[in-house]
């Protein structure tokens, strides 16, 4: 996994090649097994594939442009009711998106992460696009496909020792 974390590169063009149901699940599985607060799992997603859908996720936010053109767009959403640590769902949500990035690497796919939340605007527009019940808010967009290229990270290795502060 440590290859996926320093390979990882937003990839915002995709081929046309669609994606089989089980390369989508793959990659759903590594999302929904980040680490929870609690083990909440505040977690559920929507999986868009059709051309109307991913243009109109697509111009949900001026930031998601690389949804019409990829297979899918995943929509992780998060449970607002019922959770124990609600304060940290946020977090919980990130982990799993971060999730889903390394796992669409590790199985040679390209991906972007696209903020939705905390927007309140795209937010309802994506809920609205997806039909998201109250209690379940979009989260991201993530465009998810084929590289058009080979994706070059730019993250090489971002280690910098003057912001470690070792402690005796």
């Amino acid at each position: 996994m440590a290859d996926a974390i320093f390979k990882r590169a937003s990839v915002r063009r995709f081929t046309d090649d669609p994606m089989t149901d089980d390369e989508v699940r793959a990659v759903l599985r590594a999302g929904m097994a980040a680490p929870s607060g609690g083990n909440q799992q505040p977690w559920e997603f929507y999986v868009a594939r059709d051309r109307a859908t991913l243009q109109l996720l697509s111009e949900a936010s001026p930031y998601a442009k690389p949804a019409a053109g990829a297979a899918c767009a995943i929509v992780p959403c998060m449970r607002t009711e019922g959770l124990r640590f609600p304060e940290i769902a946020v977090q919980d949500m990130s982990a799993c998106v971060e999730n889903i990035l390394l796992e669409a690497v590790d199985l040679g796919f390209g991906a972007v992460w696209m903020g939705i939340a905390p927007e309140p605007e795209r937010m309802a527009a994506v809920s609205e696009i997806v039909g998201a019940p109250a209690g379940l808010e979009p989260f991201a967009i993530v465009a998810l496909g084929y590289p058009e290229s080979e994706p070059h990270a730019k993250g090489k290795d971002r280690y910098a020792e003057d912001r470690v502060h070792w402690l005796s």
